[in-house]
């Protein structure tokens, strides 16, 4: 407890630490929820030790954050909002930095205000829950719609470049280090018969014909905060990964990731299926959440922000495979090679479901 009232006094809040206990189910940052009281009143902020193996350019990501957060509760409050909870927001240390090195534990740490009333969920229980998750991350692209994106670092370089993952394959292929290449034929095919599709949205950001935005690049269920009360959408968390891109990577990654059937490692493939009712009520949310922030070729391209999104999660699953499961932690053999079939799985039935997948985007255009 002492050392973490060190670490909590390093920062902007006021009273004495009374308790702080791990939080939440993040595997990257270690998160605790710090309780602090004055005068009777108890007041709970999050604290976070950043993993920086995973993120080695703290100063980089933490000005990311700072820069994305204060862009955006400027805004809310300008809307007559509240930013304290419609925004992750950052507590600065007493210096009036983003974070605070610890020299005991050599470790990172920096703070929150916590977002009362507000749950985040693990998996989609109803077609609502997502809904919600659409809007909310609608809302953020909105948000950010007109901020510049030209001062945030790429904390993971080439992240959504599928033509540099594409390459990384090939060269695995060639390389055929654990002697796997003959086992996985048929998928090394899969994959190579498309590599056309690789460039689609990596040539549109470079010659500068679609618009490079920020990105969240992890926008999963569970970095949304729903209402306790309404179900409605309070706020987008996990700002980590936020990087310059398209917001077809953000759309992608979200359908990629609730629209399928099955778990992203069932070995069954008779489970994984591409639902194209759930396609159509994240779209609904999303771009009537984004509106007219939303240019044409955009739009016309998040359908394949869904399919190059769950290719490339396919192709990583695959190289990684094929040097060894040296990235991916892994629970049994071909784990790997199990969650690869099953993002093309999905691309498949994208394929198949591509121009339904276009007249819904047009329906909410």
């Amino acid at each position: 407890m002492e050392f973490f009232k060190n670490i909590v006094n390093q920062f902007q809040v006021e009273g004495e630490l009374c308790s702080c206990e791990r939080y939440g189910e993040g595997h990257i940052n270690a998160t605790y929820l710090a309780v602090m009281e004055k005068d009777g009143e108890k007041t709970d902020y999050i604290l976070q030790k950043i993993n920086n193996t995973a993120f080695p350019n703290v100063a980089g990501l933490m000005n990311n954050i700072k820069l994305v957060t204060e862009f955006n509760r400027a805004k809310i409050l300008a809307n007559g909002g509240n930013p304290d909870r419609e925004s992750l927001s950052l507590i600065y240390t007493k210096s009036g930095e983003t974070y605070y090195h610890c020299d005991e534990d050599d470790g990172y740490y920096r703070m929150y205000i916590f977002i009362t009333d507000a749950v985040a969920y693990q998996s989609i229980e109803k077609p609502e829950d997502f809904y919600q998750s659409a809007v909310a991350f609608g809302n953020f692209a909105k948000l950010l719609s007109e901020f510049d994106a030209t001062p945030i670092v790429e904390i993971i370089p080439g992240f959504h470049n599928t033509v540099k993952r594409f390459a990384n394959l090939e060269k695995s292929i060639k390389l055929d280090k654990m002697n796997r290449v003959k086992d996985v034929q048929a998928e090394i095919d899969f994959a190579l018969k498309r590599k056309n599709i690789c460039d689609k949205i990596v040539s549109l950001l470079e010659s500068g014909k679609m618009p490079t935005k920020v990105t969240h690049n992890d926008t999963k269920l569970n970095n949304v905060m729903l209402d306790v009360k309404t179900g409605e959408p309070v706020a987008v968390i996990d700002l980590d990964t936020i990087m310059p891109g398209s917001i077809c990577y953000d759309f992608g990654d979200s359908i990629r990731f609730g629209c399928s059937t099955a778990p992203e490692d069932e070995k069954d493939l008779s489970k994984v299926n591409f639902n194209i009712d759930l396609f159509d009520v994240y779209t609904r949310g999303y771009l009537t959440a984004l509106g007219n922030d939303a240019t044409d070729i955009e739009k016309e391209y998040l359908p394949w922000g869904a399919i190059l999104m769950t290719f490339e999660c396919g192709i990583r699953f695959l190289t990684d495979y094929l040097d060894g499961d040296v990235y991916f932690r892994i629970k049994r053999e071909e784990h790997n090679l199990d969650r690869c079939r099953t993002q093309f799985k999905l691309v498949q039935e994208m394929e198949k479901c591509f121009d339904k997948m276009q007249e819904i985007v047009k329906k909410y255009s």
